[in-house]
Protein backbone atom coordinates (compact mmCIF):
# COMPACT_ATOMS: atom_id res chain seq x y z
CA UNK A 1 0.00 0.00 0.00
CA UNK A 2 1.43 3.49 -1.07
CA UNK A 3 -1.29 5.59 -0.42
CA UNK A 4 -2.28 7.40 2.77
CA UNK A 5 -5.01 9.76 3.49
CA UNK A 6 -4.58 12.74 2.06
CA UNK A 7 -5.82 14.76 5.65
CA UNK A 8 -7.62 14.82 9.21
CA UNK A 9 -11.15 13.57 7.18
CA UNK A 10 -9.81 11.14 5.21
CA UNK A 11 -7.77 9.71 8.04
CA UNK A 12 -11.62 9.95 10.19
CA UNK A 13 -13.16 7.84 7.52
CA UNK A 14 -10.83 5.35 7.14
CA UNK A 15 -10.89 4.53 11.20
CA UNK A 16 -14.07 4.47 11.41
CA UNK A 17 -14.49 1.72 8.10
CA UNK A 18 -11.93 -0.01 10.48
CA UNK A 19 -13.38 0.00 13.92
CA UNK A 20 -17.13 -0.25 12.71
CA UNK A 21 -16.85 -2.38 9.15
CA UNK A 22 -18.74 -1.58 5.79
CA UNK A 23 -20.83 1.34 6.35
CA UNK A 24 -22.71 3.61 4.12
CA UNK A 25 -21.66 7.43 2.88
CA UNK A 26 -24.82 8.40 5.29
CA UNK A 27 -24.43 6.19 7.99
CA UNK A 28 -20.60 8.24 7.85
CA UNK A 29 -22.11 11.33 7.39
CA UNK A 30 -23.84 10.58 10.51
CA UNK A 31 -20.40 10.15 11.96
CA UNK A 32 -18.20 12.72 11.06
CA UNK A 33 -18.32 16.39 10.88
CA UNK A 34 -18.44 17.34 7.42
CA UNK A 35 -21.26 18.58 5.13
CA UNK A 36 -22.61 15.91 2.77
CA UNK A 37 -20.67 17.55 -0.58
CA UNK A 38 -17.89 17.48 1.61
CA UNK A 39 -18.13 13.76 2.49
CA UNK A 40 -18.62 13.33 -1.05
CA UNK A 41 -15.72 14.46 -2.27
CA UNK A 42 -13.43 12.82 0.62
CA UNK A 43 -14.82 9.71 -0.09
CA UNK A 44 -14.64 9.94 -3.69
CA UNK A 45 -11.21 10.76 -3.34
CA UNK A 46 -10.68 7.81 -0.60
CA UNK A 47 -11.97 5.24 -3.58
CA UNK A 48 -9.70 6.75 -5.79
CA UNK A 49 -6.55 5.37 -3.81
CA UNK A 50 -8.13 2.20 -3.66
CA UNK A 51 -7.57 2.59 0.23
CA UNK A 52 -11.47 1.62 0.29
CA UNK A 53 -13.89 0.29 -2.09
CA UNK A 54 -17.88 0.28 -3.47
CA UNK A 55 -19.58 -2.90 -1.45
CA UNK A 56 -22.70 -3.18 -2.70
CA UNK A 57 -26.25 -1.32 -1.85
CA UNK A 58 -26.93 0.36 1.08
CA UNK A 59 -30.30 -0.28 2.81
CA UNK A 60 -32.46 2.47 1.98
CA UNK A 61 -33.18 5.33 4.58
CA UNK A 62 -35.91 6.80 2.34
CA UNK A 63 -33.91 7.81 -0.74
CA UNK A 64 -31.91 7.18 -3.57
CA UNK A 65 -30.07 4.02 -2.22
CA UNK A 66 -26.59 4.47 -1.77
CA UNK A 67 -23.24 2.16 -2.00
CA UNK A 68 -21.85 0.51 1.16
CA UNK A 69 -18.36 1.98 1.29
CA UNK A 70 -15.59 -0.64 3.11
CA UNK A 71 -11.49 -0.66 3.48
CA UNK A 72 -10.03 -2.61 0.73
CA UNK A 73 -10.27 -6.21 1.33
CA UNK A 74 -6.79 -6.93 -0.53
CA UNK A 75 -5.05 -4.55 2.47
CA UNK A 76 -2.95 -7.01 4.46
CA UNK A 77 -1.73 -6.56 7.70
CA UNK A 78 1.12 -8.05 9.91
CA UNK A 79 1.11 -8.47 13.67
CA UNK A 80 4.16 -9.34 15.76
CA UNK A 81 4.15 -9.80 19.64
CA UNK A 82 7.60 -11.23 21.05
CA UNK A 83 7.40 -12.72 24.56
CA UNK A 84 10.01 -13.30 26.87
CA UNK A 85 9.51 -17.05 26.12
CA UNK A 86 7.41 -17.45 22.62
CA UNK A 87 6.08 -15.24 19.82
CA UNK A 88 3.21 -14.66 17.84
CA UNK A 89 2.49 -13.41 14.88
CA UNK A 90 -0.65 -12.96 12.70
CA UNK A 91 -1.80 -11.75 9.54
CA UNK A 92 -4.89 -9.76 9.79
CA UNK A 93 -7.20 -7.26 6.60
CA UNK A 94 -7.79 -4.03 7.50
CA UNK A 95 -10.63 -4.27 9.44
CA UNK A 96 -8.37 -6.26 11.82
CA UNK A 97 -9.97 -9.28 11.86
CA UNK A 98 -7.45 -12.01 12.78
CA UNK A 99 -6.84 -14.40 9.14
CA UNK A 100 -3.87 -16.65 10.40
CA UNK A 101 -2.06 -17.32 13.12
CA UNK A 102 0.95 -18.86 14.43
CA UNK A 103 2.64 -19.16 17.85
CA UNK A 104 5.85 -20.78 18.57
CA UNK A 105 8.13 -20.89 21.33
CA UNK A 106 11.72 -18.63 21.23
CA UNK A 107 13.71 -17.09 23.92
CA UNK A 108 14.01 -13.20 23.70
CA UNK A 109 17.58 -14.07 25.32
CA UNK A 110 19.18 -15.13 21.45
CA UNK A 111 19.35 -11.54 20.67
CA UNK A 112 17.19 -9.65 18.06
CA UNK A 113 18.78 -11.12 15.09
CA UNK A 114 18.26 -15.14 16.04
CA UNK A 115 14.79 -13.46 17.07
CA UNK A 116 13.78 -11.98 13.66
CA UNK A 117 14.96 -14.87 11.54
CA UNK A 118 12.13 -16.56 13.64
CA UNK A 119 9.61 -14.09 13.01
CA UNK A 120 10.31 -14.03 8.91
CA UNK A 121 10.04 -17.57 8.72
CA UNK A 122 6.83 -17.36 10.37
CA UNK A 123 5.90 -14.46 8.79
CA UNK A 124 6.91 -16.51 5.37
CA UNK A 125 4.91 -19.33 6.41
CA UNK A 126 1.53 -17.74 6.35
CA UNK A 127 2.57 -15.51 3.06
CA UNK A 128 3.07 -19.34 1.67
CA UNK A 129 -0.77 -20.64 3.07
CA UNK A 130 -2.09 -18.32 0.42
CA UNK A 131 -2.75 -15.47 3.54
CA UNK A 132 -1.07 -12.75 1.62
CA UNK A 133 0.85 -12.18 -1.11
CA UNK A 134 2.86 -9.14 0.68
CA UNK A 135 2.01 -7.03 3.66
CA UNK A 136 1.14 -3.20 3.80
CA UNK A 137 2.44 -2.65 6.93
CA UNK A 138 3.61 -4.27 10.58
CA UNK A 139 3.10 -3.66 13.82
CA UNK A 140 5.72 -5.33 16.49
CA UNK A 141 5.17 -5.60 20.18
CA UNK A 142 8.23 -6.33 22.60
CA UNK A 143 8.61 -6.83 26.13
CA UNK A 144 10.41 -3.92 27.20
CA UNK A 145 10.78 -0.34 27.22
CA UNK A 146 10.41 0.83 23.52
CA UNK A 147 11.78 4.77 22.26
CA UNK A 148 8.37 4.77 20.65
CA UNK A 149 9.29 7.66 17.72
CA UNK A 150 12.21 5.44 16.12
CA UNK A 151 10.99 2.21 17.74
CA UNK A 152 14.14 1.40 19.13
CA UNK A 153 14.39 -0.88 22.72
CA UNK A 154 16.15 0.96 25.50
CA UNK A 155 17.47 -1.11 28.17
CA UNK A 156 15.34 -3.76 28.75
CA UNK A 157 16.39 -5.90 31.70
CA UNK A 158 14.57 -9.06 30.16
CA UNK A 159 16.08 -8.67 26.88
CA UNK A 160 20.09 -8.69 26.65
CA UNK A 161 21.40 -7.54 23.50
CA UNK A 162 18.81 -5.69 22.31
CA UNK A 163 19.24 -2.28 23.89
CA UNK A 164 19.54 0.60 20.82
CA UNK A 165 18.66 -2.41 18.62
CA UNK A 166 16.98 -0.69 15.48
CA UNK A 167 13.81 -2.82 15.20
CA UNK A 168 11.71 -0.29 12.96
CA UNK A 169 14.02 0.04 10.54
CA UNK A 170 15.52 -3.68 10.61
CA UNK A 171 12.17 -5.03 10.11
CA UNK A 172 10.96 -2.78 7.75
CA UNK A 173 13.75 -3.34 5.23
CA UNK A 174 13.31 -7.23 5.60
CA UNK A 175 9.66 -7.07 4.98
CA UNK A 176 9.76 -4.37 2.39
CA UNK A 177 6.81 -2.26 4.22
CA UNK A 178 6.72 0.29 6.74
CA UNK A 179 6.72 -0.68 10.28
CA UNK A 180 5.94 0.39 13.96
CA UNK A 181 7.27 -1.29 17.25
CA UNK A 182 5.69 -1.06 20.96
CA UNK A 183 5.77 -1.97 24.27
CA UNK A 184 3.96 -5.39 24.01
CA UNK A 185 1.62 -4.28 26.95
CA UNK A 186 0.90 -0.90 25.11
CA UNK A 187 0.23 -3.22 22.46
CA UNK A 188 -2.47 -5.77 24.24
CA UNK A 189 -4.25 -2.75 25.85
CA UNK A 190 -4.70 -1.53 22.01
CA UNK A 191 -6.12 -5.41 21.51
CA UNK A 192 -8.61 -5.65 24.26
CA UNK A 193 -9.55 -1.72 23.07
CA UNK A 194 -10.23 -3.00 19.35
CA UNK A 195 -11.77 -6.47 19.93
CA UNK A 196 -11.83 -7.40 23.60
CA UNK A 197 -13.10 -6.30 26.79
CA UNK A 198 -12.47 -2.57 27.43
CA UNK A 199 -14.39 -1.54 23.73
CA UNK A 200 -16.47 0.64 25.46
CA UNK A 201 -14.13 2.40 28.12
CA UNK A 202 -11.82 5.36 27.25
CA UNK A 203 -9.95 5.15 30.13
CA UNK A 204 -8.38 1.79 31.26
CA UNK A 205 -5.63 -0.03 32.42
CA UNK A 206 -4.12 -3.62 31.34
CA UNK A 207 -1.70 -5.17 33.63
CA UNK A 208 0.20 -7.96 32.16
CA UNK A 209 1.34 -10.74 34.27
CA UNK A 210 3.74 -13.09 32.24
CA UNK A 211 7.47 -13.76 32.77
CA UNK A 212 7.51 -9.63 33.37
CA UNK A 213 4.92 -7.02 34.36
CA UNK A 214 3.70 -4.11 32.68
CA UNK A 215 0.92 -2.26 32.52
CA UNK A 216 -0.68 -0.07 29.22
CA UNK A 217 -2.32 3.11 30.60
CA UNK A 218 -5.53 4.43 27.96
CA UNK A 219 -6.42 7.90 28.31
CA UNK A 220 -8.96 9.36 26.33
CA UNK A 221 -9.43 6.47 23.79
CA UNK A 222 -5.48 6.35 23.43
CA UNK A 223 -2.53 4.65 24.56
CA UNK A 224 -0.18 7.14 26.57
CA UNK A 225 3.42 6.37 26.45
CA UNK A 226 4.95 9.53 28.79
CA UNK A 227 7.11 11.86 27.37
CA UNK A 228 9.75 8.70 26.66
CA UNK A 229 8.04 5.97 25.98
CA UNK A 230 8.87 4.28 29.79
CA UNK A 231 5.10 5.11 31.08
CA UNK A 232 3.48 2.09 32.78
CA UNK A 233 6.77 -0.19 33.48
CA UNK A 234 4.91 -1.03 37.05
CA UNK A 235 7.22 -4.50 36.76
CA UNK A 236 9.97 -1.92 38.72
CA UNK A 237 7.35 -0.22 41.29
CA UNK A 238 9.18 -1.43 44.67
CA UNK A 239 6.49 -4.27 46.10
CA UNK A 240 8.95 -5.22 49.12
CA UNK A 241 11.83 -3.09 51.20
CA UNK A 242 14.83 -4.62 50.42
CA UNK A 243 13.01 -7.63 49.10
CA UNK A 244 14.97 -9.67 46.29
CA UNK A 245 17.42 -8.35 44.09
CA UNK A 246 15.76 -7.78 40.48
CA UNK A 247 16.74 -8.24 37.06
CA UNK A 248 16.88 -3.98 36.72
CA UNK A 249 19.25 -3.83 39.29
CA UNK A 250 16.73 -2.50 42.17
CA UNK A 251 15.51 -4.92 44.91
CA UNK A 252 11.84 -5.71 46.05
CA UNK A 253 10.37 -4.97 42.85
CA UNK A 254 6.47 -6.45 41.94
CA UNK A 255 8.23 -8.05 39.10
CA UNK A 256 10.58 -10.19 41.35
CA UNK A 257 8.58 -11.17 43.62
CA UNK A 258 5.25 -11.96 41.72
CA UNK A 259 5.77 -13.32 37.57
CA UNK A 260 5.66 -16.09 35.35
CA UNK A 261 9.24 -16.45 36.28
CA UNK A 262 9.58 -15.65 39.98
CA UNK A 263 6.23 -17.68 40.46
CA UNK A 264 8.21 -20.93 38.91
CA UNK A 265 11.08 -20.32 41.31
CA UNK A 266 8.81 -20.37 44.50
CA UNK A 267 6.89 -23.01 43.01
CA UNK A 268 10.68 -24.89 41.67
CA UNK A 269 11.50 -23.73 46.13
CA UNK A 270 8.41 -25.38 47.62
CA UNK A 271 9.12 -29.02 45.59
CA UNK A 272 12.23 -29.19 46.60
CA UNK A 273 11.30 -28.56 50.21
CA UNK A 274 8.55 -30.90 49.92
CA UNK A 275 5.84 -28.42 50.69
CA UNK A 276 3.59 -29.47 48.07
CA UNK A 277 3.32 -33.36 47.17
CA UNK A 278 1.72 -31.57 44.00
CA UNK A 279 4.17 -29.46 42.46
CA UNK A 280 7.19 -32.16 43.77
CA UNK A 281 5.08 -35.37 41.36
CA UNK A 282 4.91 -32.27 38.52
CA UNK A 283 9.13 -31.21 38.76
CA UNK A 284 9.69 -35.16 38.90
CA UNK A 285 7.89 -35.91 35.97
CA UNK A 286 8.81 -33.08 34.21
CA UNK A 287 12.57 -31.74 35.70
CA UNK A 288 11.27 -28.37 35.53
CA UNK A 289 8.50 -26.20 36.72
CA UNK A 290 6.42 -23.33 35.09
CA UNK A 291 2.99 -20.65 36.01
CA UNK A 292 1.22 -23.47 34.50
CA UNK A 293 2.48 -26.23 36.56
CA UNK A 294 1.47 -24.08 39.86
CA UNK A 295 -2.33 -23.35 38.13
CA UNK A 296 -2.87 -27.13 37.36
CA UNK A 297 -1.53 -27.44 41.16
CA UNK A 298 -3.51 -24.91 42.68
CA UNK A 299 -6.87 -26.37 40.15
CA UNK A 300 -6.08 -29.71 41.96
CA UNK A 301 -6.44 -28.26 45.02
CA UNK A 302 -2.61 -28.17 46.33
CA UNK A 303 -2.79 -25.65 49.46
CA UNK A 304 0.94 -24.68 48.49
CA UNK A 305 0.39 -23.62 44.99
CA UNK A 306 -2.97 -21.64 46.24
CA UNK A 307 -1.13 -19.91 48.89
CA UNK A 308 2.00 -18.84 45.98
CA UNK A 309 -0.86 -17.51 43.83
CA UNK A 310 -2.99 -15.68 46.67
CA UNK A 311 0.54 -14.25 47.86
CA UNK A 312 1.58 -13.13 44.11
CA UNK A 313 -1.84 -11.51 43.74
CA UNK A 314 -1.68 -10.15 46.75
CA UNK A 315 1.12 -7.85 46.50
CA UNK A 316 0.35 -7.22 42.40
CA UNK A 317 -2.99 -5.87 43.79
CA UNK A 318 -1.09 -3.65 46.49
CA UNK A 319 0.51 -2.30 43.18
CA UNK A 320 -2.66 -1.55 41.29
CA UNK A 321 -4.42 -0.06 44.03
CA UNK A 322 -1.88 2.37 43.88
CA UNK A 323 -2.59 3.34 40.28
CA UNK A 324 -6.40 2.97 40.72
CA UNK A 325 -5.97 5.54 43.51
CA UNK A 326 -3.81 7.90 40.98
CA UNK A 327 -5.32 7.27 37.60
CA UNK A 328 -9.41 6.17 38.69
CA UNK A 329 -9.48 4.43 35.10
CA UNK A 330 -13.12 3.04 34.18
CA UNK A 331 -11.83 -0.68 34.31
CA UNK A 332 -8.86 -2.98 34.88
CA UNK A 333 -7.94 -5.56 32.56
CA UNK A 334 -5.25 -8.75 33.58
CA UNK A 335 -3.71 -10.47 31.04
CA UNK A 336 -0.54 -12.45 30.09
CA UNK A 337 0.32 -15.96 30.39
CA UNK A 338 0.01 -16.16 34.29
CA UNK A 339 -3.85 -15.16 34.25
CA UNK A 340 -4.32 -19.00 33.47
CA UNK A 341 -4.20 -18.51 37.28
CA UNK A 342 -7.54 -17.99 36.92
CA UNK A 343 -9.93 -16.83 39.35
CA UNK A 344 -7.92 -16.85 42.37
CA UNK A 345 -5.41 -14.51 41.42
CA UNK A 346 -8.13 -12.11 40.24
CA UNK A 347 -9.96 -12.54 43.38
CA UNK A 348 -6.69 -11.76 45.38
CA UNK A 349 -6.27 -8.75 42.91
CA UNK A 350 -9.45 -7.65 43.39
CA UNK A 351 -9.71 -7.98 47.35
CA UNK A 352 -6.61 -5.55 47.64
CA UNK A 353 -7.64 -2.97 45.29
CA UNK A 354 -11.25 -2.81 46.82
CA UNK A 355 -9.88 -2.71 50.07
CA UNK A 356 -6.93 0.12 49.73
CA UNK A 357 -8.45 2.42 47.34
CA UNK A 358 -11.16 4.83 47.97
CA UNK A 359 -14.64 3.75 47.35
CA UNK A 360 -14.64 6.70 45.01
CA UNK A 361 -12.40 4.70 42.50
CA UNK A 362 -13.72 1.33 43.64
CA UNK A 363 -17.93 1.76 43.49
CA UNK A 364 -17.77 1.06 40.13
CA UNK A 365 -14.66 -0.38 39.18
CA UNK A 366 -14.50 -3.53 37.06
CA UNK A 367 -11.34 -5.76 37.68
CA UNK A 368 -11.56 -8.66 34.87
CA UNK A 369 -9.48 -10.84 33.18
CA UNK A 370 -8.78 -10.08 29.32
CA UNK A 371 -10.72 -11.61 26.86
CA UNK A 372 -8.71 -12.33 23.61
CA UNK A 373 -5.63 -14.39 25.36
CA UNK A 374 -3.01 -14.57 23.19
CA UNK A 375 -4.18 -12.72 20.20
CA UNK A 376 -4.83 -9.78 22.41
CA UNK A 377 -1.36 -9.05 21.63
CA UNK A 378 -1.25 -9.15 17.45
CA UNK A 379 -4.43 -7.17 16.89
CA UNK A 380 -3.05 -4.71 19.04
CA UNK A 381 0.42 -4.79 17.02
CA UNK A 382 -2.45 -4.53 13.64
CA UNK A 383 -3.95 -1.56 15.10
CA UNK A 384 -0.75 -0.07 15.73
CA UNK A 385 0.13 0.13 12.39
CA UNK A 386 -2.89 0.79 11.19
CA UNK A 387 -3.18 3.82 13.24
CA UNK A 388 0.25 4.94 11.45
CA UNK A 389 -1.08 3.53 7.86
CA UNK A 390 -4.57 5.78 8.25
CA UNK A 391 -2.89 8.81 9.39
CA UNK A 392 -2.13 12.05 6.94
CA UNK A 393 1.00 11.45 5.31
Amino acid sequence: MTARPANAHQARLLRLLRDGGPNSRAQLGDQVDLSRSKLAVEVDRLLETELVVADGLAASRGGRRSHNIRLNPHLRLLGVDIGATSVDVAVTNAELEVLGHINQPMDVRDGPVAVFEHVLSMAAKLKASGLAEGFDGAGIGVPGPVRFPEGIPVAPPIMPGWDGFPVREALSQDLGCPVMVDNDVNLMAMGEQHAGVARTVPDFLCVKIGTGIGCGIVVGGEVYRGTTGSAGDIGHIQAVPDGRPCACGNRGCLEAHFSGAALARDALEAAQQRLSAELASRLEANGTLSAVDVAAAAAAGDATAIDLIREGGSRTGQVIAGLVSFFNPGLVVIGGGVTGLGHTLLAAIRTQVYRQSLPLATGNLPIVLGELGPTAGVIGAARLISDHLFSPA
